[in-house]
C-alpha cells in the first residue's frame, strides 16, 4: 500500500465553491493536495478535480473566480429559473433509496427516473459543462478518476485518460444528476451522475496509503454508503484516511439549493475558513512516509 489519493465529492455549485475554498484554505496552512498520485472526482468533485488537476489555473485563481459571482452560471438559462436542488429533491432520491436493495439497484431505479425527466437538451448540458470547464477539453498528465452511473444497469463506472471518453463527457455524465439534467450519451450508453452510487466513492481510493476526502454531502442511508463509513472501511485496510464534511457554518452558507449559484461564494469562504480546523491532522497524514 502506497501513494496518495485525493477524493472529491459531489455537492452542486455550492459544494464546487466549499471545496475549492477548503483546498485554498489548506494551501494556505503550506498543505498542496494538487500533488495527489490520484485524483477522484464526482459530480462536483469532477469539475473541481478536472481544474485542480491541469494546473492552469492556481488554487487562488480558482477561489477568486468562485467569489466573481455567476459569470457564466447566471440564475437564468434561455428565461428558465435556476435549476433546483433542495430538500424536496433530496426527499425524492431517499424514498427511492429506501426501496432499493443496494447501490446498483438504486442506480437502476434512479437511471429510470433520468430517462423519463423531461429537462434541458442534452446538447445544451454539454455547453455549460464545457464553459464551467474553462477551456478544459484533455485529460490532465496527473491521475484523474471520475465516476459516473449507467442509467439502465445502474452499474458505477470510473472514466480516466485511457477510457476513450473526452473529458467534458466525462465530467457531464458525473454531474448529470437524475431528474434535473439529461443523461449524457457516450457510445450509445447513457450515463448519470456518480453521486447516485455514493455521495463521494472514496472506496475508489483502496489500495492508497494516504486519503484525504473532502465531501460537501455526507449523505448515507440504507443502501447508499457515506463518505465516512468508506473512509473507515479504508482505515480498517491499513489506509491513514481523514474525512472532511460541512462544519455548521458551511452547511448554512449552502442554503437551500445546492445548484444555485449565488451561493457560490458564500460557500467558498465557508471552506476556506473551516480549512483551519482540520489543517493539523491533513498535514499529519499526507506529509507521513508510506
Amino acid at each position: 500500500m502506497a501513494g496518495t489519493a485525493l477524493v472529491l465529492g459531489g455537492g452542486g455549485l455550492t459544494g464546487i465553491g466549499w471545496e475549492i475554498g477548503m483546498l485554498a484554505g489548506l494551501a494556505d496552512a503550506g498543505i498542496d493536495l494538487a500533488d495527489a498520485d490520484v485524483v477522484i472526482g464526482t459530480s462536483a468533485g469532477s469539475i473541481v478535480g478536472a481544474h485542480l488537476t491541469s494546473q492552469r489555473h492556481t488554487l487562488a485563481e480558482l477561489y477568486d473566480h468562485q467569489l466573481a459571482g455567476p459569470d457564466g452560471e447566471s440564475s437564468t438559462r434561455n428565461g428558465e429559473p435556476t435549476a433546483r436542488m433542495g430538500l424536496a429533491a433530496f426527499t425524492r432520491f431517499a424514498g427511492i433509496a429506501l426501496r432499493s436493495r443496494d447501490a446498483v439497484s438504486f442506480g437502476a431505479r434512479m437511471g429510470k427516473l433520468a430517462l423519463a425527466a423531461r429537462t434541458a437538451p442534452e446538447k445544451e448540458q454539454r455547453a455549460a459543462i464545457a464553459r464551467t470547464l474553462g477551456g478544459l477539453t484533455d485529460w490532465p498528465a496527473r491521475r484523474l478518476m471520475i465516476t459516473a452511473v449507467d442509467a439502465s444497469t445502474g452499474q458505477r463506472t470510473a472514466f480516466d485518460d485511457t477510457s476513450g471518453v473526452t473529458l467534458i463527457d466525462a465530467v457531464g455524465a458525473s454531474c448529470a444528476v437524475p431528474g434535473i439534467y439529461p443523461p449524457v450519451t457516450i457510445d450509445g450508453t447513457r450515463w448519470i451522475d456518480g453521486g447516485v452510487h455514493s455521495s463521494a466513492n472514496a472506496d475508489l481510493a483502496a489500495g492508497y496509503a494516504r486519503v484525504v476526502v473532502v465531501a460537501p454531502m455526507a449523505v448515507s442511508g440504507g443502501p447508499i454508503a457515506g463518505p465516512r463509513s468508506q473512509g473507515d472501511r479504508l482505515a480498517r485496510q491499513g489506509a491513514r484516511v481523514c474525512v472532511i464534511t460541512p462544519d455548521r457554518a458551511a452547511r448554512s452558507a449552502f442554503g437551500r439549493n445546492v445548484l444555485d449559484p449565488s451561493k457560490r461564494a458564500a460557500a467558498a469562504h465557508a471552506g476556506r475558513r473551516q480549512a483551519a480546523a482540520h489543517a493539523t491532522e491533513v498535514r499529519h497524514i499526507w506529509s507521513a512516509k508510506n
